[in-house]
């Protein structure tokens, strides 16, 4: 595949991922607007999310065997034009349960869309090519969560809530169309068995996680429960990783986690996540519980985020290059760690303009850490390690968020039970802050352990003066 195909291909996996993301987290800003409309309460509406990111973390460890076992393309395919026909479904439900229903097959869609996608790109991509194949393939995990809250606000403000799944179905329509016209057909293997034992270890570990972490986040639910569950699960994994060691053909060939880089990407990129993935989250709390400000406004300050990462993104090729992957790595953690410190001291009498600059500065530190991670996890791997590594990688993302909000929440809890009065709820907000600053320093604890040179075979290195490759 030339290269100009290759960037094709790349940017419409990157819209299927977008819209993924997207729907993942723009539904938040509607619920108490979908309860109202079905006559039902929060907690029941809000299963439509949690439905979905269980979906996902279900059924995204099977992708992998059904980019071996099918035409790639087809299943690509099958997969968007289940997502769009789902999310037209959500739009015209009429009762709740039928909502929940379509967010479901929803989530089979998604859980297939983008690792497959991501594949057959990583697949295809020569290695001196991959740091700019996944600098488009990173983008929507960046700017979904932050340009959500605004869309979501604006839509629940002045439209109808139906629209947050409307928008999908023109953008499905293209994806469709020019995957057809853009994908190479490639012939699966019809003698690759699915390891149903893996698979059903996976799917109830992970999807378990899930469901833990979102009772654990919900204020309603019990403290107890939710910690009960999350052990227990997290006991089963254990064992699911002990199986999947032993396994003669798992369905996820944890062989990988032998390289480092990927190995470290996965362990300090899923604390990373917990850090810059729950910003978002966290920041549009502040803003509408504490400062007293509309979806909008809220969300409209929120995207400065987005900002930040478009911001640095045609630098971040030039800055990698140049100085090698561990500096770029401690230079944008340093500036994730800082701006979460100062966000935890934000009040409302805070210049506008300070935390526009704040919060930029952060979409900065997280695109370029972002995209480091996700090209060096796959910077040693050949085809078949590719195939393997993706799996766990979207696996292990998918939790990450999840569980990363989760954390935020019940630390936000914590601190409104332990400060009490409404007028000390900031040092609730700080103390989540500070979480996040923590989970972002252990992460760069671990990058420090890296070699100066680590990734230097996969980048193109230029003289002081930045002109010609050495």
């Amino acid at each position: 595949m030339d290269q100009t195909k290759l960037k094709r291909v790349a940017l419409i996996v990157a819209m299927c991922h977008f819209m993924d993301m997207m729907d993942a987290t723009i539904i938040t800003t509607a619920i108490p607007t979908i309860a109202v409309y079905f006559h039902s309460s929060t907690a029941l509406a809000s299963i439509t999310i949690t439905a979905y990111i269980i979906t996902l973390a279900v059924f995204i460890p099977i992708s992998g065997w059904m980019s071996v076992r099918f035409n790639v393309k087809r299943i690509f395919l099958l997969a968007v034009l289940i997502f769009t026909a789902a999310s037209l479904g959500c739009a015209l439900s009429p009762s709740l349960p039928l909502l929940i229903a379509t967010r479901i097959l929803q989530g089979i869609g998604g859980a297939m869309m983008f690792p497959v996608g991501r594949l057959i790109v990583l697949q295809k991509a020569p290695k001196s090519d991959l740091l700019m194949i996944i600098s488009f393939l990173v983008w929507p995990a960046l700017i979904a969560p932050a340009i959500a809250p605004l869309i979501g606000g604006l839509i629940v403000t002045y439209a109808s809530w139906h629209w947050i799944f409307l928008i999908n179905v023109p953008i499905g329509i293209v994806a469709f169309f020019l995957s057809r016209r853009f994908f190479d057909d490639t012939a699966g293997d019809r003698t690759a068995r699915l390891d149903w034992k893996g698979f059903a270890l996976i799917g109830v570990g992970a999807g378990g996680l899930v469901l833990a972490s979102e009772i654990l986040a919900d204020s309603a639910a019990s403290w107890t429960l939710g910690l009960v569950l999350f052990l227990l699960f997290a006991a089963e994994l254990v064992l699911t990783y002990r199986y999947l060691k032993r396994a003669q053909n798992p369905l996820i060939n944890l062989k990988v986690l032998k390289y480092r880089t990927f190995r470290i990407s996965q362990v300090g990129g899923s604390l990373f996540w917990f850090s810059v993935g729950s910003a978002p989250y966290l920041l549009t709390l502040l803003f509408q519980n504490e400062f007293g400000w509309s979806p909008a406004y809220a969300g409209s300050i929120v995207l400065f985020i987005f900002v930040g990462n478009v911001a640095i993104k045609p630098a971040s090729t030039w800055l990698l290059n140049r100085f090698g992957f561990k500096p770029v790595f401690i230079g944008s953690f340093l500036a994730v760690i800082a701006t979460m410190l100062v966000s935890g001291w934000f009040t409302a009498q805070t210049p506008v303009l300070l935390l526009i600059v704040v919060i930029t500065l952060s979409g900065m530190g997280r695109s370029l850490a972002l995209t480091s991670y996700n090209t060096l996890s796959f910077s040693e791997l050949d085809a078949q390690e590719t195939r393997d590594a993706n799996s766990l990688a979207s696996t292990t993302q998918n939790m990450a968020q999840a569980i990363g909000i989760a954390v935020t929440v019940v630390v936000l809890r914590f601190g409104s039970e332990l400060f009490g009065a409404a007028s000390s709820q900031a040092w609730a907000y700080r103390l989540a802050f500070i979480l996040l600053a923590v989970f972002a320093t252990l992460a760069l604890a671990e990058i420090l352990t890296l070699p100066r040179k680590t990734g230097s075979a996969i980048l193109k290195h230029r003289d002081p003066a930045g002109k010609s490759p050495r």
